[in-house]
């Protein structure tokens, strides 16, 4: 095999292109045996691999520079620049990353960013007078994100050599949404020669390259562009998914999949239980019946409303990768009596903080979002959960809610649609708990004291309040009869309640599937620290955990049952 014999970007340079193309097959067929097994970003990888070999055999990185954005795409980059290995075996990290290899510059999981880090080089470079290339490679669907046009409006003006690849598979995680891409296409049916160009009219030199998967087309427009001293968009029409038929048709679901049988096409150790995302369509599915003002949202990540988007087309709006629009508009749409319910990743509702602050707290519209795969587990250091409560909490107006059970949520997200008094944030717990019996009505900062006891008081948040509950059952064998409290919501107080724990309490511990710097818990130490009472915090330490495990991360958080048990009693001796 040619890869045995490839290590490094050097060792492509002997190739002819005949060996290059096969270099491509072995590639295509590692990547697709290694994800099948472990799970990853699948067709975005798939597509860029003739691109990557491309790249590397015209360039000489890491003195040119390369930045992918997101980052998502570089299993070919990483195979080729030292982590071949690395990779097969599980090793490397699933996006760039400098603490991997000299051939990578940042760690990049979120989108629309390359641009921008590349025209910061470019100004680094210059600065220093060097003379290196700078290549940005960016998704179609990535475009839609603001950052992107910020990027390609201060890249156009530099004078001096700035490389844009856009790679245009005409999809982004699902379909494109935006009239950015009416241009693309037309830029695709003309060869990249029709009469309006956004590329051109933003200050940029362009090049076209129909076949974008082919390596002979490929090296030929990059020798082109190599060394340019101006800017220059290399646009390029690929293939997301190439090389194995079902993600060649099937591109949103092949875009990142969990392990799967290569011959049954069926995931393994896929899971039959009942899960938010249904739970949350089945809702809202039923509500849009009755209520002809609901709308649903989301950025990018269609899937989190698959059959909401099928049954109810016509309330379901996919602004694209572009958070800080979509928390815009259904603020916008909030103030008109309509009834936005945007769903993101907790993740990604990040790159929204000052739209959440500014156009919709400030305002006060009640639209409602709900954010997925918030808390502690085992995920890469760029998509972690656990910000979501200090970030949004802390914003006033915010109305911010976590349910410990199905009911509860569904209690939680009448609560939301039937108020219009302020804007709501639910945070979708991960795993499926029936409520025991029956769920209280919601009152605004109100918390629910399900056990009533003395000495120690857990305060359980979220889905924490199910580990506060196994504290509780455990502190009864050293006789010590707890209270238990769900808090509900984690943006205000009920002061009342903690005033009264004051009674006959010597310690409040608070349980949080979050970040303790600016969380939950801190909010009850403040309100306590002049009050006779102690307060144990217990959550996740600030940090970028990377891909640990959650078992590990529990145990390095302190936040095993025993642990937590024995820390209660240390704290009652002293």
């Amino acid at each position: 095999m040619i890869l045995d014999n490839i290590n490094y970007p050097k060792d492509l340079k002997t190739l002819d292109i005949d060996k290059l193309n096969t270099l491509a097959n072995e590639i295509r067929d590692l990547l697709i045996n290694r994800v099948s097994k472990t799970g990853g970003h699948f067709g975005p990888n798939l597509g860029m691999i003739e691109t990557t070999i491309a790249l590397h055999y015209v360039f000489n990185s890491p003195v040119d520079k390369f930045i992918f954005d997101t980052s998502h795409q570089t299993y070919t980059h990483k195979i080729l620049t030292g982590r071949k290995e690395g990779f097969i075996n599980n090793k490397v990290t699933g996006f760039s990353s400098q603490k991997e290899s000299e051939h990578d510059f940042f760690i990049m999981g979120h989108t629309s960013t390359s641009i921008s880090l590349g025209v910061g080089l470019c100004h680094a470079r210059d600065i220093k007078n060097q003379n290196e290339n700078i290549v940005a490679i960016i998704g179609d669907g990535s475009l839609s994100g603001g950052q992107a046009f910020e990027g390609l409006s201060n890249g156009g003006a530099l004078n001096s050599n700035f490389i844009v690849v856009v790679n245009d598979n005409e999809m982004s995680i699902g379909e494109n949404y935006g009239s950015l891409y009416n241009n693309l296409k037309d830029l695709r049916e003309s060869n990249g020669e029709c009469e309006h160009n956004l590329f051109k009219s933003l200050g940029y030199d362009y090049l076209y390259v129909e076949e974008g998967n082919n390596i002979s087309d490929l090296v030929e427009a990059f020798k082109k562009v190599k060394d340019t001293n101006k800017p220059v968009v290399v646009h390029i029409r690929t293939l997301k998914g190439k090389g194995y038929e079902d993600s060649e048709t099937r591109k949103e679901k092949y875009h990142y999949t969990m392990p799967f049988d290569l011959e049954t096409k069926e995931l393994i150790n896929k899971s039959n239980d009942e899960n938010y995302i249904k739970i949350t369509n089945d809702y809202l599915i039923n509500r849009a019946k009755e209520d002809k003002n609901l709308v649903a949202i989301t950025a990018g990540t269609p899937a989190l409303l698959n059959p909401f988007r099928y049954e109810c087309s016509d309330k379901f709006i996919d602004v694209g990768i572009a958070e800080q629009h979509a928390i815009s508009i259904a603020s916008s749409m909030a103030s008109q009596d309509i009834n936005p319910v945007v769903c993101l990743f907790s993740s990604f509702v990040q790159r929204a903080y000052d739209q959440l602050s500014q156009d919709l707290a400030i305002n006060n519209n009640p639209a409602v979002i709900l954010l997925f795969n918030a808390g502690i587990a085992k995920n890469a250091e760029t998509h972690i959960g656990v910000f979501d409560i200090p970030l949004i909490s802390n914003i006033p107006n915010i109305v911010f809610m976590c349910p410990t059970t199905k009911e509860e949520y569904i209690k939680m997200l009448d609560y939301s649609l039937n108020q219009n008094e302020h804007p709501v944030v639910i945070r979708v717990p991960s795993n499926v708990k029936n409520n025991e019996g029956e769920v209280l009505d919601i009152k605004l900062n109100k918390f629910e004291k399900v056990i009533s006891g003395e000495k120690v008081s857990i305060i359980g948040v979220g889905s924490f309040y199910h580990i506060g509950k196994e504290v509780l059952e455990k502190l009864k064998t050293y006789d010590i009869n707890a209270t238990l409290i769900n808090p509900r919501f984690v943006s205000e107080l009920d002061y009342n309640m903690l005033d009264d724990l004051t009674k006959n309490h010597e310690l409040v511990i608070t349980l949080e599937d979050g970040l303790l710097d600016g969380g939950f818990g801190e909010k009850i130490s403040r309100y306590y620290s002049n009050k006779d009472i102690k307060v144990l915090n217990f959550g996740a330490k600030k940090e970028f955990a990377d891909n640990i495990e959650l078992d590990v991360l529990y145990e390095n958080y302190n936040l095993k049952v025993d642990n937590i048990v024995n820390k209660i009693r240390e704290n009652l001796k002293k």
